[in-house]
């Protein structure tokens, strides 16, 4: 039986067909082609001047013989002509008067309510400034700046804002161009 089975067993072999590919090394890359022929630069010429214009003399014409003779007069001397004065200006505008109002006078609509600083109450920066109000005749601010600091950049700044958003009641005046002027004090000081 063993005879038999080996018989059997080598027939059954599959016959293995090996396949190999040849490959080539790499190649080395070829060197970079040569820079293009650099063209001849062309030389910057001045364009030849342009042609001035040049007088041109001319022979004296000779008179006619029969040609009547008169005498010509010269012509007036010209009048040397005044230089032109430019148009006057339009006249400014009228400055706006300037009242200056009093605590007594002042009716607040909405008071300045400044905001203390977080970092100046970390610093205990405390102080009072002076803060210069123009109010227009309906009594918005129209500007305000610093008349007295508080020694502290961040109090005036506060300070400068919450009067920029205040408001006093309405001043009668039939003047539109009147700025009223109020010194606002506004106070920043730490509790404890």
């Amino acid at each position: 039986m063993q005879a038999g089975l080996v018989r059997k067993a080598a027939e059954f072999v599959i016959p293995v067909e090996i396949i190999s590919q040849l490959i080539d090394p790499p190649k080395e890359p070829s060197p970079p082609p040569p820079p293009p022929p650099s063209l001849p630069q062309k030389q910057l010429t001045k364009p030849p001047p342009t042609p001035r214009p040049q007088a041109i003399r001319e022979a004296r014409p000779v008179p006619a013989p029969n040609a009547p003779i008169g005498i010509v007069e010269p012509p007036p001397a010209a009048q040397p002509l005044a230089p032109a004065t430019p148009p006057a200006p339009p006249p400014a505008p009228p400055a706006p008067k300037l009242v200056e109002l009093s605590a007594g006078q002042v009716q607040w609509v909405r008071k300045p309510l400044p905001a203390y600083p977080a970092m100046s109450k970390k610093l205990n920066e405390s102080g009072t400034v002076l803060i210069a109000a123009y109010f227009s005749s309906n009594g918005s601010v129209r500007r305000a700046e610093i008349a007295k600091s508080s020694g502290f950049e961040r109090l005036d700044r506060a300070a400068t804002d919450a009067v920029l958003r205040s408001q006093i009641t309405p001043l009668a005046s039939g003047n539109e161009e009147t700025l009223r002027l109020f010194n606002a004090p506004i106070s920043f000081t730490l509790s404890e």
